[in-house]
C-alpha cells in the first residue's frame, strides 16, 4: 500500500518502488515495472519470456532540494525468433540516462535569466549536457511582418560579430527575430526573404539615427513612415547641455568649482521636479555663465515641446526651437541642430504617432543581463534561441 502511494507521488506510470535511501544531497529510489507481454521489434510477435535483468542509473528532476537518482531494474525479453530486447518505458527514451521530465525541467529553467552552469547544478548534470539538451530547441524565422517594425542593435559578441541586430513588434511588445550582425548586406539578404506584398504591410519603421536603417526602410518598406526613437533625439539635447556644463566648469577656479559639485544631476533634472533648495542652487549656478543659462533654457523648452499634446503646435515649436538654438551660437549645440535638421521629418513622425523603441531597449537590457550571467555566448544560434526562449 505504501509503495503504491509513493509510486503515485513520483508520478511515474506502472512502476513499483522497492527501496528509498537518503543522503544530504541525494535521493536514491530503486524501482521496477510489472512484467507484461511485449511486442518483438524484429518479428512483431508477442512474448512474455524474460531473458535477464540489469540495473540502470537514471537521473530525474530534483525533489526537496536534493538530486534524484532512479535505480531502475530493467527487464530484457527474448522472442521465439531469437531477438533480445529491453521493455519500453514512457518516462525514459531509448539510450537515455535521464527522464523526459528532467529534460523538460532543464528547458523550463532556461526560460529564466539564469546561467547554464546554474541550471546544470540544480539538475545534477554537466553544463555540456544542458547545452546538448537545449540544442534541440529551435525558434524558426518569422514568415510575416507586423504593422510596426522596430530595429536596433546590441553588443552580443556572438558568432564572430561584435554587434547583433534585434527586430521587435512594438505594438504587441514581442521579439520577432535576432540577426547575427547589423551589416547592410546581411539586412538586405534577410528582408529579401519576404515578399513585396508582406513588406508593404509595414506602416511604421522605428529606428535610431543611423542612416543605414533609414536607407533600408526606404528600399524595402516604401509604405512605412520612418520614426526616430524619442530617446535618441532627446539625448542630443542632453549631450549638448552636459558639454556646455563641462566647458564652463573647466574654466572655474578650484575654490569656485567646489560649489558646482553634483551639478550634472541639477542641470539635467526637469525644473518642475526640483526642490526649493535645488532651485535656489541651480539659479546661483546659472547666473555664472550666459551659455550655461541659455543651454538650460533650450533643454527645458525642448522637453516642453516633447510633452505638448497638440501635434500642430509641436511642429511649429520644433522648427522655432531649431532657429532659436542656432541664433544662440553655442558650439556644443551645433551637432544637435544639424541632427535635428537632417532628421526633422522622422522626429516629427515620432511626435505625431507616438511609437518608440522603449520595448526594444527593454529587451536589449534583458539580453545584456543574460549575456553577463552567462559570461558571454559565442555560439550565435544557441544565443539567438536562448534570447527568444527567455524573452517570449
Amino acid at each position: 500500500m505504501h509503495s503504491n502511494f509513493i509510486s503515485k507521488l513520483l508520478g511515474l506510470k506502472d512502476v513499483k518502488v522497492k527501496n528509498i535511501s537518503h543522503s544530504d544531497t541525494l535521493l536514491k529510489i530503486t524501482l521496477e515495472t510489472k512484467p507484461t507481454p511485449t511486442v518483438c521489434p524484429c518479428c512483431g510477435g508477442v512474448t512474455s519470456k524474460v531473458h535477464d535483468y540489469r540495473f540502470q542509473k537514471i537521473k530525474d528532476f530534483p525533489y526537496m532540494n536534493k538530486s534524484v537518482l532512479l535505480i531502475l531494474r530493467k527487464r530484457r525479453y527474448i522472442c521465439s525468433c531469437g531477438k533480445k530486447f529491453y521493455e519500453h518505458y514512457d518516462f525514459l527514451p531509448r539510450y537515455h540516462r535521464m527522464t523526459n521530465r528532467l529534460s523538460a525541467y532543464i528547458i523550463s529553467e532556461l526560460s529564466h535569466s539564469v546561467s547554464v552552469s546554474f541550471v546544470a547544478s540544480k539538475a545534477n548534470v554537466s553544463p555540456t549536457t544542458v547545452n546538448r539538451i537545449f540544442n534541440h530547441v529551435c525558434y524558426s524565422r518569422p514568415s510575416t511582418l507586423p504593422k510596426a517594425l522596430a530595429i536596433d542593435e546590441f553588443k552580443g559578441n556572438a558568432g564572430g560579430e561584435k554587434y547583433q541586430c534585434i527586430l521587435v513588434d512594438p505594438k504587441k511588445k514581442r521579439i520577432l527575430d535576432i540577426l547575427p550582425d547589423r551589416k547592410q548586406q546581411h539586412l538586405i539578404d534577410y528582408f529579401k526573404r519576404f515578399s513585396r506584398h508582406e513588406r508593404l504591410k509595414v506602416q511604421f519603421f522605428i529606428c535610431d539615427m543611423w542612416n543605414q536603417y533609414a536607407q533600408l526602410a526606404r528600399t524595402f518598406f516604401p509604405n512605412a513612415l520612418i520614426i526616430v526613437d524619442k530617446y535618441h533625439f532627446t539625448r542630443q539635447v542632453t549631450w549638448a547641455v552636459e558639454n556646455v556644463r563641462k566647458r564652463v566648469q573647466k574654466t572655474m577656479t578650484p575654490e569656485l568649482r567646489r560649489y558646482f559639485k553634483r551639478s550634472r544631476t541639477l542641470i539635467l533634472k526637469r525644473a518642475k521636479n526640483l526642490t526649493e533648495a535645488e532651485t535656489e542652487r541651480l539659479n546661483i549656478m546659472l547666473l555664472y555663465n550666459d551659455d550655461l543659462r541659455q543651454a538650460y533654457r533650450l533643454k527645458e523648452t525642448f522637453y516642453a515641446i516633447c510633452h505638448e499634446p497638440k501635434y500642430a503646435q509641436q511642429r511649429t515649436d520644433f522648427y522655432e526651437w531649431i532657429a532659436y538654438a542656432e541664433s544662440q551660437n553655442i558650439k556644443e549645440f551645433q551637432a544637435c541642430i544639424t541632427a535635428f535638421r537632417n532628421w526633422s521629418k522622422e522626429i516629427l513622425n515620432a511626435f505625431k504617432y507616438g511609437y518608440t523603441n522603449g520595448c526594444t531597449e527593454g529587451y536589449n537590457n534583458k539580453i545584456k543581463v543574460l549575456k553577463r550571467i552567462s559570461y558571454g555566448v559565442r555560439n550565435f544560434n544557441r544565443f539567438r534561441n536562448r534570447i527568444l526562449h527567455t524573452c517570449q
